[in-house]
């Protein structure tokens, strides 16, 4: 069996017949932007834990600060391959990240310091749980829900421009009443603005 990936062999058809219509969610989705996530998680509850004055805890200045934000920034595949190396050895995904900044941080004094308080008092579901919640999030607002008001557009176009073209409309798959394509085009764009305001309005929670 062939061992590079190609829309042929792929398991799903999300990375095969339909890869070229989910490329977009890839930053979002994959493998590499959960590392990613993760990464951000980890590094955001020690900035916070920096700001807590917990004993033996170093505080962190702008500098310290804005090299860690930019781990996340930055976050690169090549990033993510290291973390795969580190858990090919730990065989613990979450504890692969905590090693993966705690490599990151060396030589950086104040960092380095705190390096034994990177993932202090987490499970691996705080980290994974919230990460999973930015990363549906993300995806929704960033590619989804672009692209459905992207449709809805084009909706609210074609019921305005067959505003008067008449059809018959159907129940029970017999012709009925009779309507007009635009205003059966204005009804479902109608309820896929309904449908979009609802989404925007869902919270992605998390622990």
């Amino acid at each position: 069996m062939p061992t590079t990936l190609s829309t042929l062999n792929a398991l799903s058809p999300i990375d095969g017949r339909y890869a070229s219509k989910t490329d977009d969610l890839r930053p979002w989705l994959s493998e590499a932007a959960f590392m990613r996530q993760r990464v951000k998680v980890e590094v955001h509850w020690l900035i916070a834990l920096a700001h807590s004055k917990l004993p033996q805890m170093p505080s962190f200045d702008q500098t310290s600060e804005a090299y860690l934000l930019q781990l996340v920034e930055q976050f690169s595949e090549q990033d993510a391959k290291r973390i795969k190396e580190i858990e090919a050895v730990t065989n613990h995904d979450v504890k692969a990240v905590e090693y993966w900044l705690k490599e990151q941080v060396k030589g950086q004094d104040q960092l380095e310091k705190a390096s034994e308080f990177i993932h202090f008092a987490c499970t691996s579901e705080d980290i994974n749980n919230t990460s999973h919640g930015m990363m549906l999030n993300g995806s929704v607002h960033h590619v989804m829900l672009p692209k459905l008001e992207a449709l809805l557009d084009c909706l609210v176009n074609l019921a305005i421009d067959n505003a008067a073209i008449p059809m018959m409309s159907r129940t029970h798959g017999q012709p009925a009443s009779p309507t007009t394509l635009g205003k059966e085009m204005a009804n479902i764009a109608k309820r896929l603005e309904r449908s979009i305001e609802q989404i925007r309005g869902s919270r992605c929670l998390g622990k």
